[in-house]
């Protein structure tokens, strides 16, 4: 399997340009689904703008000095997606990983302090001695008993991934929208709309606009405000 993608194939969501160079790291197999990442060194090297060309950014990452959601990661294909917290304590930065209006990921940059998270329920199982399973967007499980239910999103703080608060998938929640022609717009959940077909549910949002999208691109973030800081949100 390649270890790399032609720029001209990459995602739409990744801000970098497609035609100045040939190759681009593949993500390796992680946390988020292919569509729904980018690759650590491109993060260091094109986001944070830390490094001139790959081959610095991969020597910033074997140094240990990044970090991801509170733990330091090496690996230069490392997946990172949505509302991932990147730090580089070294210059005292932390930042999250957001979509645009444009359905692009930036980071925007976090007060120094402590760090939290969100990730939204995707799936929830039942385990040995009928414990609660919770499986997260951003690939981790959780064993909880607390009462939750999928599209709901958790406050979890880092690096530890205690569950600090809860955000229930319901009407008058705050939401964000992460793809669609809605990308980055947040808003008020005015109404659900169960279909009961193959087709996606629906959720109408009302912000700045009245608008329609599909729940899969819908996160919860807040109930009248957002529950953690997010930064400048594009």
């Amino acid at each position: 399997m390649s270890r790399h993608l032609k720029r001209i194939t990459i995602p739409k969501s990744w801000p970098i340009p497609r035609k100045t160079h040939y190759w681009v790291p593949k993500p390796v197999p992680g946390p988020h689904s292919a569509d729904e990442c980018i690759p650590l060194s491109i993060v260091v090297r094109d986001l944070l703008k830390l490094a001139d060309n790959a081959r610095e950014a991969k020597r910033i990452l074997y140094e240990g000095k990044v970090l991801v959601d509170g733990k330091i990661r090496k690996d230069p294909r490392m997946p990172v997606g949505i509302f991932d917290v990147i730090s580089v304590p070294l210059l005292n930065q932390q930042h999250m990983m957001l979509k645009d209006t444009r359905g692009m990921f930036y980071l925007s940059e976090l007060e120094p302090g402590k760090m939290r998270k969100l990730a939204r329920i995707d799936n929830k199982t039942t385990i040995r001695g009928g414990r609660q399973q919770i499986n997260l967007s951003d690939g981790s499980n959780i064993v909880s008993e607390n009462d939750v239910k999928a599209r709901d999103s958790l406050v979890l703080s880092i690096p530890e991934k205690q569950i600090e608060d809860r955000i229930e998938f319901k009407v008058g929640n705050l939401a964000m929208v992460v793809g669609g022609k809605h990308s980055g717009q947040t808003g008020k959940i005015k109404e659900i709309m169960i279909v009961k077909s193959s087709r996606p549910n629906r959720v109408v949002i009302a912000g700045k606009d009245e608008f329609e999208t599909i729940a899969d691109y819908v996160y919860m973030i807040g109930k009248e405000e957002p529950a953690i800081n997010l930064g400048a949100i594009k």
